[in-house]
């Protein structure tokens, strides 16, 4: 007998509203009855390193043997809104996605929200960090996922650079950063930049330049996005008066390190990309998220270099750091959504938590994994961020990227004023949010 979708709706709501016990109990002791809580089969879609992930769950099912169906199959963050659409549209969905907030707008419609009445508030704020209120259906019912790990955006500094320049720790708010250029970046006669202190100031050739720049402007209380009447908007201007703004002051301070005319010039668009030239050696700072850490350990082993937090304005009074939070989400046409949600509750305990930092180099987004700081330093730089990590709803990477590149080569090039860009970039974000 075929059911009507009023009654498949009722029973998926019952079934999810079930399930809130798993959840509750899981996230906070890691055990619970084989029988009553068997996963099967479990698809999942991620944006996440394919290596990394199918690591983190053969340690995980050698803790949980229920994850032992679970697979992975990674995605494009450039591709995954499409390709899973099409997936839905032909009965081939997914039973899990894992994707950062990067993603999350452009797939929501994709995805099945968890009700409240399945995952009260309560339980969610008390279990997750901060960063995780971004997952909230606009409605108020429910949360789009159960948040995983998190990437913050730290700062990655050459010892040998530094200490040759005399400066012991590396520069904790930007206004010291900015002090450290006649230090560090060395220039010759003519102008030209043979050492950079940090990839600043243009757009294309900085790693991470997305990032940056949410940093900068979410550091400053510019939301970047907001909803407003069940609509995102773009923010960049932030709360303005007749004699400055927020997101001007933004767009001044990180222009400024690629203006030859500014004492703080140490960065141009003629350089290499920012995470080859810390590489090579040539730049004493360099904006990475914790996750690469490893990479640039294997790419130059004689590198000599540690990560601490990011920097953060000096007359702040709260700390903030842009985070990739990567959550695990039910798309709609799942084939096992109850033992999705199963999945993704495991994947949240402390025990499995712990694994998947290790085995991803991500913090988790539990709080409670994060109530004890590893042993290991890059961990403990990741661990202590992602307690204050932040993010903004955006349209594709790939579109915000377009947007954010046109508005500094604007600004560098003297093609637009820093009004005129904010303005102008604004309005194309809030284009691109509504489509």
């Amino acid at each position: 007998m075929k059911l009507t979708s009023f009654k498949t709706i009722l029973f998926s709501l019952f079934g999810f509203a079930a399930l809130v016990g798993i959840f509750v109990f899981a996230t906070h002791t890691g055990t619970s009855s084989p029988e009553a809580d068997a996963i099967g089969p479990v698809v999942i879609w991620g944006t996440l390193p394919s290596a990394t992930m199918q690591k983190a769950l053969t340690e995980a099912t050698k803790v949980d043997q229920r994850l032992k169906d679970t697979t992975y199959v990674q995605k494009s963050e450039n591709t995954l809104a499409s390709e899973l659409s099409s997936a839905i549209a032909t009965g081939a969905a997914p039973d899990l996605v894992l994707a950062s907030q990067e993603v999350l707008h452009p797939i929501s419609k994709l995805i099945e929200p968890i009700s409240s009445a399945a995952l009260p508030a309560s339980t969610f704020t008390s279990a997750f960090i901060g960063e995780s209120s971004l997952l909230a259906v606009p409605t108020g019912d429910g949360y789009y996922g159960i948040p995983f790990v998190v990437d913050p955006l730290a700062l990655f500094y050459n010892r040998a650079i530094l200490s040759s320049a005399g400066i012991a720790k590396p520069p904790a708010t930007w206004e010291a950063l900015t002090g450290l250029v006649p230090s560090v970046a060395l220039l010759t006669p003519t102008r030209q930049l043979t050492r950079e202190l940090i990839a600043l100031g243009t757009y294309d050739n900085v790693r991470n330049a997305r990032a940056i720049l949410s940093s900068l402007f979410l550091q400053t209380r510019v939301p970047v996005s907001t909803l407003r009447g069940g609509q995102l908007f773009a923010n960049l201007r932030g709360a303005a008066t007749e004699e400055s703004s927020s997101g001007r002051a933004v767009l001044n301070f990180y222009t400024q390190f690629a203006d030859p005319s500014k004492v703080s010039y140490t960065w141009n668009s003629s350089l290499l990309n920012s995470q080859q030239a810390f590489l090579n050696g040539d730049l004493a700072l360099y904006l990475g998220f914790v996750s690469e850490a490893s990479f640039l350990r294997a790419a130059n082993p004689n590198l000599d270099f540690s990560v601490s937090a990011l920097p953060q304005p000096a007359t702040a009074k709260l700390k903030s750091a842009y985070g990739l939070l990567y959550s695990f989400m039910i798309p709609r046409g799942a084939k096992n959504a109850s033992g999705a949600y199963r999945a993704a509750a495991f994947m949240s305990t402390s025990a499995i938590q712990a694994i998947a930092a290790s085995a991803t180099g991500l913090a988790p987004a539990s709080l409670t994994q994060l109530a004890t700081l590893p042993a290991d330093p890059i961990a403990a730089v990741a661990y202590a961020e992602a307690l204050y990590a932040t993010g903004w709803l955006s349209p594709t990477p790939i579109d915000t990227d377009s947007v954010f590149s046109s508005m500094i080569t604007g600004v560098i090039s003297g093609r637009l004023t820093v009004d005129t860009a904010l303005v102008s970039s604004e309005s194309a974000l809030s284009a691109l949010l509504q489509k």
